[in-house]
């Protein structure tokens, strides 16, 4: 049993076409079927939003980075 098998499940429909869709993938692929493959790519796309994290400065880094572009000529 794997990871995905143990856990506790909801459901979550999705328009009927687009099951279609990810059928036709999942054949071409090593995915059990379509919710595997739906898990997969939603975990994906999870940790690829949660990587892009805006950086935070606070006000003396932020009048640092000001006063360096002013001297560059940008300000």
């Amino acid at each position: 049993m794997n990871l995905l098998e143990e856990e506790k499940k909801v459901l979550i429909e999705i328009p009927e076409s687009l099951h279609r869709r990810v059928a036709d993938q999942v054949e071409k692929t090593s995915f059990r079927n379509v919710s595997e493959y739906v898990v997969h790519a939603v975990r994906e796309r999870l940790a690829r939003d949660e990587d892009q994290t805006p950086a935070v400065y606070t006000k003396e880094e932020e009048d640092k980075i000001k006063e360096r572009l002013k001297q560059l000529g940008y300000l």
